[in-house]
């Protein structure tokens, strides 16, 4: 690699929620002159600074940020368009001669960007929008039986609870004729390439991911996580859409509800965390064994021989 395709070669740093990684992203972006980008699929979601541990506004003002609250909670963000959005900001970045530091827990996002997407055809709106209206209608339940009768591999692949991916196996394989799974076997080309991008991990203990997740949720009570759930209620959204399934936000509508106690839902939220970052560790360990791991207690410490990594 040249040094100027090494001073502007993207960084990209995941690991599991509460790990450190944002701080981490806001350090090195201050060090190289960076635009952090994000690559958190939660996070994207206007209504949702708070639940989703956006960064602050002050912390927005210290640096360019990138594809953060820019989509409103109506609509269902997807893979294809956030590597269409990353492309985008990649080249505002080279433009402005900053280096991009891409920072999330999201790594089917990370996969799409060093591996390609499946080069599914586009799907006819009239088609995309029966399905829709057909899963408005009769639910995710019905759906799936549908979906097991026209294309059985999917159906055994998904929940019959998963409305968003229901209908999108059964877009695919009527737009194509072709099931979801075999498209997904078919890979595009990346849109970065490994061996010119720094890839850091930045992982804790799991026992120190618990603690520092609850208390972090704790400060998003005490900073008004209920009234932004409450404003995004008031929104009258499907529930089925992915900024409805965001951690918490379920757990606090039932206390709006008057269904359960605040402190049932924080005890709620904080399970549903645990469970998270489970599922993230191992996609981690399926996925991202050739990043380098950063150990978030010896950060600090070990700063400049991050800096000298990057």
């Amino acid at each position: 690699m040249s040094d100027a395709q090494n001073t502007l070669s993207p960084i990209l740093i995941a690991g599991p929620t509460a790990s450190g990684k944002s701080a981490l992203a806001i350090a090195i972006a201050e060090h190289v002159g960076g635009v952090i980008i994000n690559a958190d699929s939660m996070q994207v979601y206007r209504e949702l600074r708070i639940l989703t541990a956006r960064p602050s506004p002050d912390e927005e003002a210290r640096l360019p940020h990138a594809l953060y609250g820019f989509v409103p909670a109506s609509e269902a963000y997807s893979a294809g368009r956030f590597v269409a959005d990353v492309a985008n900001a990649l080249a505002t970045a080279r433009q402005a001669g900053r280096r991009a530091v891409i920072v999330g827990g999201t790594g089917l996002y990370f996969k799409a960007l060093l591996e390609g997407l499946s080069p599914i055809p586009a799907i006819e709106a009239e088609i995309r929008e029966h399905w829709r209206a057909e899963a408005e209608r009769r639910g995710a339940a019905d759906l799936h039986r549908d979906l097991a009768a026209r294309d059985a591999r999917m159906a055994e692949r998904l929940a019959s609870s998963d409305t968003q991916r229901i209908v999108r196996a059964l877009e695919v394989i009527e737009q194509t004729g072709r099931s979801l799974a075999d498209w997904q076997q078919v890979r595009g080309a990346p849109m970065i390439d490994e061996a010119q991008a720094v890839r850091l991990l930045v992982t804790l203990d799991r026992e120190d991911l618990h603690a520092r997740a609850g208390a972090r949720f704790d400060r998003m009570i005490a900073s008004g996580a209920l009234d932004e759930v409450r404003a995004l209620e008031a929104l009258q959204l499907n529930p089925d859409l992915p900024a409805m399934r965001a951690i918490g936000v379920r757990p606090l509508l039932a206390v709006i509800r008057g269904e359960c106690s605040l402190e049932a839902a924080a005890e709620a939220a904080k399970a549903e965390t645990r469970q998270y970052i489970k599922r993230q560790e191992t996609w981690i360990k399926q996925n991202m064994i050739t990043w380098k791991i950063i150990y978030k207690k010896y950060m600090e410490s070990k700063s400049r021989d991050i800096f000298a990594f990057i």
